[in-house]
C-alpha cells in the first residue's frame, strides 16, 4: 500500500514538473494549430463548391485547386507539429494562430529535402506549385474572385470560418 502511495505521488510530481508542462503545452499549441488547419481546409472546400456549384463545367478546376490547398494546409501542419517538438523558436506562438507559420518557396524547397514526413510533405507541396496550372485555372480564379466579390454568397461558410479561428485563437495554452 506504502509503494502505490509513493508511486502515485512519484506520478503526480512527474505531471507538475516543467518537463510534463512543457510536453502538455506544445500537445496543446499542436492540437490549437490543427484545430485552424482543419478550419481552413473546411473553408476552402466551401469556396470550391460554391464556385463549382454556380459554375458546374469548373467542377474538375475545383477539386485540382481544393488539392493544392489540403497540401499546403497538411505541410503546414506537419511542420508545426514537428517544429514545435524539436524548434519551437521557428514558430511565432505569440501570434494568432493564423500567423504561427510562414513558409516560403524556399523553406519549402529546403523542407523537401529532409527524410520524413515533413520531407514528404514539402516535396508533394513544391512539386503542386512547380507544376503546370490547370488548363482552367485562370477561369476558376475568375469565378472564385466573383464569387467572394459578393458577400451575401459566401456570409454562412465566411461566417463559420471566422467563428472556427476566433475560437481557436482563444484557446490558452500554458
Amino acid at each position: 500500500m506504502k509503494k502505490a502511495f509513493v508511486f502515485a505521488m512519484v506520478s503526480l510530481s512527474a505531471l507538475s514538473s516543467p518537463i510534463a508542462l512543457a510536453s502538455n503545452s506544445t500537445q496543446c499549441q499542436i492540437d490549437k494549430y490543427n484545430t485552424y488547419i482543419d478550419a481552413s481546409i473546411k473553408w476552402y472546400q466551401d469556396l470550391s463548391e460554391l464556385t463549382s456549384t454556380a459554375n458546374p463545367e469548373l467542377k474538375q478546376v475545383s477539386e485540382w485547386f481544393v488539392k493544392g490547398r489540403v497540401m499546403h494546409f497538411e505541410l503546414n501542419r506537419t511542420a508545426v507539429s514537428l517544429l514545435l517538438s524539436e524548434q519551437p523558436d521557428k514558430v511565432a506562438t505569440e501570434l494568432d494562430v493564423e500567423s504561427w507559420l510562414q513558409l516560403s518557396q524556399q523553406d519549402i524547397k529546403a523542407l523537401s529535402q529532409r527524410d520524413d514526413e515533413l520531407g514528404q510533405a514539402a516535396q508533394a507541396s513544391f512539386a503542386y506549385r512547380q507544376a503546370k496550372p490547370n488548363p482552367q485555372n485562370y477561369e476558376f480564379r475568375s469565378a472564385l474572385a466573383e464569387l467572394l466579390s459578393h458577400p451575401n454568397k459566401i456570409q454562412p461558410a465566411l461566417d463559420a470560418y471566422n467563428s472556427a479561428v476566433q475560437s481557436t485563437n482563444q484557446i490558452k495554452c500554458n
